[in-house]
């Protein structure tokens, strides 16, 4: 079974989802893991709420932009399935730890 380093995980996220930059923030501030994980999870929220902002706005009339519209809902649904694998990953590690015998 190999391990992949984060550095290859990281090329994988796009820069427009806007997850990309939070290692270099954690590196330069040093903030801790659970610090670094809820920042991940505010700007998943944030494009959560762009894209339904931008959906409404559809609907409402506002704007006409569909190209922009269909972007925005899929980096939220980008970052959320990422987020989610991301926690499957850490209670799978977490279950590993829990079955070790001391």
């Amino acid at each position: 079974m190999s391990v992949n380093s984060i550095s290859e995980v990281k090329q994988l996220i796009p820069d427009s989802v806007g997850l990309s930059n939070i290692n270099e923030e954690s590196k330069a501030s040093g903030i801790s893991f659970g610090e670094y994980l809820n920042s991940a999870l505010m700007k998943v929220t944030d494009l959560e709420n762009n894209s339904d902002q931008l959906k409404e706005d559809f609907a409402l009339g506002k704007t006409d932009n569909i190209p922009e519209v269909l972007l925005a809902g899929e980096k939220a649904s980008v970052a959320l399935q990422f987020t989610m694998q991301i926690r499957n990953k850490i209670l799978d590690a977490y279950s590993e730890i829990m079955r070790m015998q001391i």
